[in-house]
This record gives C-alpha cells, sequence and structure tokens, in this order.
C-alpha cells in the first residue's frame, strides 16, 4: 500500500487553493481528501484580507475495500448476467508495441482541458538506426543508467507531432520509459525525473562533444503533469478575469512556467509574467 501524502495550499479561494494543492501532489480530485483550514476574508477596504487555505491528503484505501453503497448480495442469489446487447467498442489506448506497418503511425490524442489523461500527439520511431546520433546516445547512456540502477523497464523512441513544433527539425525528441512501480525515477513533483534527464544528457553531450537534445518521460508523467498545469493556468485565468486582480501562481520550475505561459497564450482576457528570484520565481496572470 502506498503512503499517504499531505500539503497545505493557499489561494484567492478555496477552490483556487485546492487546485493548488492538486498540482502540487500532482493528482485528481477524486484522489484526495480536503480539509479547510481557514476561509478567505476580504478585510476592511482591502486591509488584513486573508487567503483560503486547505489540507490535502492523498487517499490510499482502494475504492473496492469500502463498498459502502453497495447492497449485500444473498448467498442463494447470483447477480443477473449484464445485458450483451452490442459487443462495447475497445478503448483507445496507447500501445508501444511495432505498428503492422512499415510505416511509423503517430499515436494522438486531443488536448482538452477535461481530459487528464492528456499525452502528446506523437509518431512512434521503429528504426533506432534512423536516429539522430545524440538521440542514439542518449538512449544507449539511459538504458545503461537504469541497467545499473537494477530497473527493468522499456525505452522507446518518440516524436513529438504537436502543432506548436511546427519546424520537424525543432520537434524534440522523447524517450519514454515503460514498466511497473515506476515511482522512483519520477520522484517528488518530478525531481528525479528532471535528474535523470539532465544526467543522461550530460553524459551524452560529454561523450559527442556536442549538446544533446531529448527529452525523457516516465509513464507519461510529464504529459499529465502538463494537462494539470493547464487545467490550473485556465482556472486561475477565469478568477482573475472575475476578481479583476492579479493571480499569482506558486513558484516553478522553468518548463512548468513555459507551460502556464503557452496555454494563456491565445486568450484576449488575460496576460502572464514571471516574476521573482531563482526557485522563488512563479507567474502571474494579469487581466487586460
Amino acid at each position: 500500500m502506498s503512503e499517504t501524502r499531505t500539503v497545505e495550499a493557499t489561494g484567492a479561494d478555496i477552490e483556487q487553493a485546492i487546485e493548488v494543492g492538486l498540482v502540487q501532489l500532482d493528482v485528481s480530485r477524486e484522489s484526495v481528501i480536503v480539509e479547510v483550514l481557514e476561509e478567505p476574508s476580504r478585510g476592511l477596504l482591502g486591509i488584513g484580507a486573508k487567503q483560503a487555505r486547505v489540507r490535502l491528503t492523498t487517499a490510499v484505501a482502494p475504492r473496492s475495500a469500502q463498498p459502502t453503497y453497495a447492497p449485500p448480495v444473498p448467498r442463494s442469489a447470483a447477480p443477473p448476467p449484464p445485458p450483451r446487447s452490442e459487443p462495447r467498442p475497445e478503448r483507445s489506448e496507447r500501445t508501444y508495441s511495432a505498428p503492422r506497418t512499415s510505416t511509423p503511425q503517430p499515436v494522438r490524442r486531443e488536448r482538452s482541458d477535461q481530459d487528464d489523461s492528456y499525452q502528446r500527439v506523437t509518431q512512434l520511431i521503429e528504426d533506432e538506426s534512423e536516429l539522430p546520433e545524440d538521440v542514439r546516445m542518449g538512449l544507449a547512456t539511459l538504458r545503461e543508467i537504469l541497467g545499473h540502477m537494477h530497473i527493468d523497464a522499456s525505452v522507446t523512441v518518440e516524436r513529438s507531432l504537436e502543432e506548436t513544433d511546427a519546424e520537424a527539425e525543432t520537434a524534440p525528441w522523447i524517450l519514454h520509459v515503460h514498466g511497473e512501480d515506476l515511482g522512483l525515477l519520477i520522484g517528488h513533483r518530478g525531481e528525479t525525473l528532471s535528474s535523470l534527464q539532465y544526467l543522461s544528457r550530460l553524459i551524452a553531450s560529454r561523450d559527442l562533444q556536442q549538446r544533446a537534445d531529448f527529452i525523457i518521460d516516465v509513464e507519461n508523467y510529464k504529459g499529465r503533469r502538463e494537462m494539470l498545469l493547464r487545467k490550473l493556468a485556465h482556472r486561475m485565468a477565469k478568477d482573475a478575469v472575475r476578481r479583476r486582480r492579479m493571480v499569482e501562481l506558486e513558484p516553478m520550475p522553468p518548463h512548468e512556467r513555459r507551460i502556464i505561459h503557452l496555454a494563456l497564450k491565445d486568450r484576449d482576457d488575460v496576460y502572464t509574467e514571471s516574476v521573482g528570484e531563482g526557485n522563488r520565481r512563479k507567474v502571474t496572470i494579469v487581466p487586460k
């Protein structure tokens, strides 16, 4: 059983504080227990205003362990079989096996603010010999590191087909790690994954005597994290417009701040700025 995690977060209102906490924990709303520690208050003429403060705790008990709403089934009565009118269509899932055709097929998933399982639009690369030299070196380096860590995992290579990557030459190469129980490679808020990517790039760049440019992801962690940040960005933008006040997000690393900026760049009701220094640098969302 995984351990519970707890975080306290603040926001202009309770919903905003909860959203901030969900991003910090990297979980969905259904996966946490929310405790309101302090209600927001406007103060007098803006003086003494207080933000909402909540505590989020991850729930670890499996749903099947507490069937509170299911009535007991008598031993003598067998549950009726479900009606079989039409065969259920199979759910579209991401697959990493080679497609039957010789041409690599794009793995597509539409971006939606309601889709927590968002993944980049990518193309699976089957023939590793066709990869650029720096990506081949990065792939070999990553596999060697995983071997030294005694982690049983496979690595595939994909090329981003995002609309933002208009130039094929600049589309990022993504090394995807797949396996069981890979949370060790992700770490708290992706810190271990960031270190793994930095180390792999450093070793590959040193061996090649040139910059090695690729992205490492583990079980679509970065895709899920990006979706959470996009949802947070749009929620906070709506809040900024509704209140006609600037909204400050929690401090974030550079790549996460960039996600916020890109998520809101096409909106005509707000604009974003990064403020602060060092690891306290954060994004502000300002109504126009």
